[in-house]
């Protein structure tokens, strides 16, 4: 029997929408965009797009120490 696979992200994407995000990190958009508007994730502005900064959350999450 095969067992699903989640999906996954090629480690040298910087950007990516939050639409995409939000399907590949099991989140609904609503909640990616809170997360964003709170300052929670990072996210850059790329013409008239939002996008989510991949390259600067894993640096984050690769530097904290502390998950409190």
């Amino acid at each position: 029997m095969e067992q699903p696979q989640a999906p996954q992200v090629p480690a040298h994407v910087p950007l990516m929408t939050i639409e995409r995000f939000a399907e590949l990190s099991g989140l609904e958009q609503g909640v990616v965009y809170g997360q964003i508007r709170n300052g929670h994730l990072p996210a850059v502005k790329v013409g008239r797009y939002r996008m989510v900064n991949v390259a600067l959350l894993q640096a984050q999450c690769l530097t904290q120490e502390d998950w409190s």
